[in-house]
């Protein structure tokens, strides 16, 4: 409901919105952050505190990579590059996941290791801003045939999702989430499921990877940052509480959409930009309270 408000405030401040023609690129925008705060899903799903902060900067090391170790030379076809950006992007979240589920640490002082190592990593990489050579991303940003880039990209985590969902995997992370010492009790490999989670949202980091190289066609090192907060406050707004045990990524996607919807209104009004952090800071602060008391203890229900 909150997103079709939003949605026709949009569209009487810019009629111009909800135009046939720019619905693509629009999509195409919205991409990059509804897919981060789908990769921030899993590890919140897990419990355990789990909150990876560093799907921001992973992404951001996905798209720099793709950028200018991929597509200017032969493995830059997307047969190649797409796997191999996938496989960067799942090992990434596999190593957070080992750290996590097997060595114990605090699943903010893992990620916040890995934060801060991608971080240098892309400065590294890419110290100053690169333009990326013509390549096949750039449909990404607008169609693919009469399909928009930006919906195969979320669709394809959808998918994968939704196979995910089918298997008796899904329900025992839900488990593990809402009560880890019950889960184990009742034979969940609880060790092994926290993994799986931190590494399938480190998959869904590099598919965002691509929707960010599809969208700025460059590299550069900050791009990032400014996706973390939002991507734990379209979690949070969609229903998924921090401790874990309930929610998914129709309710992460939802919370993406009112973000979006919102950051547009506020642009169109313009809003100086420095402003949209107080009110990603914001929108997080009510979620998470208004999701504690709302949903009180997590419960096993998926979204």
């Amino acid at each position: 409901m909150l997103a079709l408000a939003l949605l026709i405030v949009n569209v009487i401040a810019q009629p111009s919105f909800v135009k046939p023609g720019n619905l693509p690129a629009d999509i195409g925008l919205f991409a990059p952050l509804a897919l981060v705060a789908m990769a921030s899903t899993p590890a919140v799903l897990a419990g355990g505190g789990g909150l990876d902060i560093s799907i921001g900067p992973l992404m951001n090391f996905a798209s720099i990579v793709l950028v200018l170790k991929l597509l200017p030379n032969s493995l830059g076809t997307p047969a190649l590059a797409i796997p191999i950006t996938l496989a960067i992007g799942a090992s990434v979240g596999a190593i957070n996941g080992f750290m996590v589920a097997v060595l114990r640490y605090q699943p903010i002082i893992a990620t916040l290791c890995t934060f801060f190592v991608l971080g240098g990593a892309n400065i590294a990489l890419a110290p100053n801003s690169t333009q990326a050579p013509q390549n096949w991303t750039s449909n990404l940003a607008n169609s693919v045939g009469p399909i928009p880039g930006g919906l195969i990209l979320v669709a394809a985590v959808l998918l994968i999702w939704m196979l995910f969902r089918r298997t008796p995997l899904h329900r025992n992370l839900l488990a593990v989430g809402a009560n880890d010492t019950a889960a184990y009790s009742a034979g969940v490999k609880v060790t092994e499921l926290r993994f799986i989670a931190y590494t399938l949202g480190g998959l869904f980091a590099a598919i965002a990877g691509i929707a960010l190289t599809a969208l700025v066609q460059s590299a550069d090192p900050n791009y990032g940052t400014q996706y973390a907060l939002i991507g734990f406050a379209s979690v949070a707004l969609g229903g998924t509480p921090i401790g874990g045990g309930r929610g998914g990524l129709i309710g992460s996607l939802a919370g993406a959409l009112v973000i979006f919807l919102i950051q547009n209104l506020l642009l169109d009004l313009h809003v100086p930009v420095v402003w949209l952090q107080v009110v990603y800071g914001t929108l997080l602060i009510a979620s998470v309270s208004l999701t504690a008391t709302l949903i009180g203890r997590p419960r096993l229900r998926a979204i």
